[in-house]
């Protein structure tokens, strides 16, 4: 049975097998830092767009499922539609390098998280007029963020309307919810 358009990896199955376990842990050792395989060595499988989106396609795929700690049978399931060779090609890369991917996922969340905000400053306006409108009337407020991220400070300033100011305040609220659930 061909896989259908759309589902998880169906690009993977124009891949002869026996360089399936190849490409996958090539794409593992690119999730966790190294390199990732190049296209030179697949242009007889994939045109360059089909190989970004298979390369896109099973990163996610990976990411995903290791990150979603799904089970083997939750796995086995998504991937039903590929022939049973890269089935067992993929289910055995996961058993074998999950606590890697695990490890360069919380990398990145790190990574993410390091950034603080050291200072901020805001002033409110009101725009009278613009070169469209003679008549405005619009509150906006500046706001400009000093964030320390390895070691050094970046200024950011961001001018906003009532309404994504709003939206700001309504986001930090939830973070803050989140985050005193997890204390």
């Amino acid at each position: 049975m061909e896989p259908e358009e759309g589902t998880p990896l169906w690009r993977l199955q124009k891949l002869p097998g026996e360089l399936g376990p190849q490409l996958l842990h090539k794409i593992i050792d690119g999730i966790c830092g190294r390199a990732y395989p190049l296209y030179q060595d697949y242009h007889s499988v994939w045109d360059s767009t089909e190989w970004k989106n298979v390369l896109e396609d099973i990163t996610k795929f990976f990411k995903a499922v290791v990150g979603k700690n799904l089970s083997d049978e939750e796995i086995s399931q998504q991937l039903n539609q590929l022939n049973s060779f890269h089935q067992q090609a993929i289910m055995k890369c996961l058993k074998s390098r999950k606590d890697e991917i695990k490890q360069a996922l919380l990398k990145e969340i790190v990574d993410i998280s390091s950034a603080q905000l050291q200072d901020f400053d805001w002033q409110l306006k009101l725009a009278l007029s613009s070169d469209k409108i003679a008549t405005l009337q619009m509150p906006l407020l500046n706001l400009h963020l000093d964030i320390k991220e390895n070691g050094e400070v970046k200024p950011y300033s961001v001018e906003m309307s009532k309404e994504e100011l709003q939206n700001l305040i309504s986001s930090l609220e939830a973070a803050n919810k989140v985050v005193l659930q997890l204390k």
